[in-house]
């Protein structure tokens, strides 16, 4: 075992974990690698679909596995693993509830969105309804969640490059943040969805390879007896309750209903998730899109296990006081114990990976803001549909812009928060904004305009005021801005309350509503959603 520089007994000796110039290496060469793939599918982005569906030209099997590339974040990675370390089981649910949450993306949204939209979520909602109202509502609802993922893979970045280059400044952590943002933006403006497509392909195999070879030597080390690494990880923490739930959430009643508020938001985010939703625009026809679900089912499952490993592995060796007090905090669990397994090359490796996840990443969230910007707001709301694909994609290619300016600049910002929370504050807000009105789209037919417009508006204004009136934002140690105190809303994820509300908004707005909806547009929506028929004329519009 390869003892870490890191901490002497409580003081810190060094920040510098491997050795920087190798890290740096690393990043390069995989940088370089996927610019060049990039380039090479950025050749075809000739049309609208190219460059916001990938020419709907991906298997199955490679939009399966670039989903899991979409789906497996920063959070997954740094976040998770951390969470597990230092807070045992309790941060092994963010795990199950990001997994379970993609059963209810399966059974209840991802082929039938597939089958009624073109390039995004709005698409299906204002299939029936009014085009402008409902249209704008979506285009603010998928900024916002994109804005929210943006900011904990930018966070994440941060805190991994100041860990393997012993940044501790906020200075160099804000211009790594920046180089990240700029890649991000070149990834974006040149490859379009098929670059970013290939580079997640990459990036997922390489993050379960990697999860996967750490997770074995985790457990070799340990005889491959896992109940001795739990005993070991209990024991370094000092304390036996790390194995059992409630550490985190199980303090007080208000904690147990923040876990509540947690788990709604976790399983009901994903099928709100406007980045992952759009991944099934990429691929032919229905059947691949149900081929792409059991891939991401399986390999998503599979990291998630990976996981529990890793979180318990990094407790028992290296410890979550030496965890805590790295420079990326609690996002530092997995490199540390990469460096504590195999030393210099494995932290590059695994760091490298993580680097890569976050550029992807970062890139999937950025096409997706910019296709929404373009689609639905320019091309349909202010050009009201007069205008050309090469307008359009031109309007998409400067709002990218925008985008990054804007997540570099609350990146910076969000130093030091912890990616997997914040992400799970991203998973409450599409949760709110989104779902509700996708599910009254699919399945009610008597869903009107101003239940759209009601159910996005209020699932996000009241996910959004309640977060900033929330500890997330202010009023403790922990919070974003520590040094004042707005906390009136008692719990740190709002979706006990928002979700709820969506969907009563949601009902409340149609029932009012004497407007008469298109009832044959009712119809051809019904059967598209189940049987994808006339859904690849959607490609033309």
């Amino acid at each position: 075992m390869q003892s870490l520089t890191l901490l002497a007994q409580g003081a810190v000796a060094s920040t510098k974990v491997g050795n920087p110039l190798v890290n740096i290496g690393i990043f390069i060469a995989f940088v370089g690698i996927t610019l060049v793939i990039v380039l090479r599918a950025s050749k075809n982005n000739k049309t609208a679909a190219d460059y916001y569906a990938g020419g709907r030209s991906f298997t199955g099997t490679q939009n399966g596995t670039a989903i899991a590339g979409d789906y497996l974040s920063a959070a997954s990675f740094l976040g998770i693993v951390g969470a597990i370390a230092i807070n045992g089981y309790d941060g092994f649910l963010y795990s199950i509830g990001f997994l379970a949450a993609w059963l209810v993306a399966l059974l209840l949204v991802a082929e039938l969105l597939r089958n009624t939209g073109k390039f995004t979520m709005a698409d299906v909602l204002s299939f029936r309804l009014k085009q402008r109202p409902v249209r704008i509502a979506a285009a603010i609802s998928t900024l916002a969640v994109c804005v929210f993922y943006l900011l904990a893979q930018m966070a994440g970045a941060g805190a991994l490059v100041s860990l393997l280059l012993g940044i501790d400044e906020k200075l160099g952590q804000s211009l790594v943040i920046v180089i990240v943002g700029a890649l991000m933006i070149l990834y974006v403006l040149v490859g379009g969805m098929k670059g970013t497509t290939w580079v997640q392909i990459i990036k997922a195999c390489l993050l379960i390879a990697g999860a996967l070879i750490m997770t074995v030597w985790t457990l070799a080390i340990f005889g491959f007896n896992f109940s001795e690494l739990l005993g070991k990880a209990a024991e370094v923490a000092g304390n036996p309750e790390i194995l059992n739930p409630g550490m985190q959430y199980g303090k007080s009643e208000t904690s147990k209903l923040d876990f509540i508020s947690l788990a709604l938001a976790l399983v009901l985010g994903t099928a709100g998730l406007p980045h992952v939703l759009m991944r099934f625009y990429t691929v032919p026809t229905a059947k691949e899109a149900r081929k792409s679900v059991v891939w991401a089912i399986w390999l998503i499952g599979a990291f998630y296990l990976f996981t529990l490993v890793l979180g318990f592995g990094a407790g028992a060796l290296i410890g979550p006081d030496r965890i805590k007090a790295a420079p990326g905090g609690v996002n530092s669990a997995a490199p540390l114990l990469a460096y504590e397994l195999g030393g210099t090359v494995l932290l590059g490796l695994i760091s490298a990976v993580a680097f890569a996840t976050i550029l992807a990443v970062v890139a999937g969230l950025t096409i997706t803001a910019a296709a929404s910007f373009a689609h639905d707001v320019y091309a349909s709301v202010i050009a009201k549909g007069r205008t050309t694909p090469e307008k359009e994609m031109k309007v998409a290619r400067r709002t990218v812009l925008v985008i990054g300016v804007f997540a570099i600049a609350g990146g910076i910002g969000a130093q030091g928060q912890n990616v997997a929370f914040l992400v799970a504050l991203a998973f409450a807000v599409a949760a709110s904004a989104n779902l509700p009105t996708i599910l009254y789209s699919l399945f009610w037919k008597g869903f009107k305009t101003r239940g759209a417009v009601w159910s996005m508006y209020g699932g996000l204004g009241s996910a959004l005021l309640l977060i900033i009136f929330s500890p997330v934002f202010s009023g403790a140690e922990t919070s974003m801005i520590p040094s004042i105190d707005m906390s009136i809303f008692p719990l740190a994820n709002p979706g006990i309350v928002s979700i709820p509300l969506a969907f009563l908004l949601g009902w409340l707005g149609s029932v009012t509503d004497k407007r008469i909806e298109d009832p044959t547009k009712a119809a051809e929506m019904e059967v598209r959603s189940l049987t994808g028929v006339g859904a690849e004329k959607a490609v033309d519009h």
